[in-house]
């Protein structure tokens, strides 16, 4: 049953799966399985109706941990029209390399149609000093644009990058989503001087999610969300 019903979706996603124009400034949630409340599924046909352009899903964790709804998020996501960010929870004690390997292999290059670039959540330091946290951040991020040619975007909040991190300039090449949930945003740090996606809030509540859920402000840094998404 599983098997025929993959391909099925796959092919109503090529039909159904082009997305309405983009808002002046798309909004979209980002999801794992604490939405997944009970096992309940996400209505992302609802999301979309309700003006979001796209959306970010955990997808794995350390070298053991495979989001339980991730692919089911993301042939329904397609379906819906709904641009699909994908990223990777970094455990820092285990290999970023065997991480970056394990993550791309999971997304499958996140290459596809309303795939955005690939993401590393960068936001525990399990007690690494800042110079090895760095050591560790510069080898995943090369690891995944290697094996995805893409190059990745970096979600962090702003007083962890300036502790755990030294506020190291190193990576401000790198696209940003920064979490800093306020009315306005404040001074990235890192030497950033603009920010990609913008999460804005930890406890928003969307039509078809049953849970909270953090949302997030596409700054439009990159072109057309589509574009970006490679639709």
């Amino acid at each position: 049953m599983k098997r025929a019903l993959v391909p099925f979706l796959l092919a109503g996603a090529l039909v159904t799966g082009l997305p309405a124009a983009a808002s002046a400034n798309p909004q979209g949630p980002d999801v794992s399985s604490w939405q997944h409340i009970d096992g309940t599924k996400i209505d992302w046909h609802k999301v979309r109706s309700s003006g979001h352009d796209f959306a970010m899903v955990k997808a794995t964790e350390g070298l053991d941990y495979i989001n339980p709804h991730f692919v089911q998020d993301c042939l329904v996501m397609r379906a819906a029209g709904v641009a699909r960010g994908a990223y990777h929870y970094a455990d820092v004690r285990l290999s970023p390399e065997a991480q970056g390997a394990y993550y791309a292999a999971v997304v499958l290059g996140i290459n596809g149609p309303g795939d955005l670039p690939p993401v590393l959540d960068l936001e525990n330091s399990r007690g690494l000093p800042p110079e090895q946290l760095i050591d560790w951040t510069h080898r995943y991020l090369n690891t995944v644009q290697a094996l995805t040619g893409r190059q990745p975007i970096i979600y962090t909040y702003p007083n962890f990058w300036r502790t755990a991190m030294a506020d190291t300039h190193e990576f401000n090449h790198y696209p940003l989503w920064i979490a800093d949930y306020n009315d306005t945003l404040g001074p990235l740090p890192g030497g950033w001087k603009n920010w990609l996606f913008w999460q804005f809030t930890d406890n928003g509540r969307i039509p078809g999610i049953e849970a909270p859920t953090d949302i997030n402000e596409y700054s439009g840094a990159g072109g057309d969300i589509r574009r970006l998404a490679r639709w």
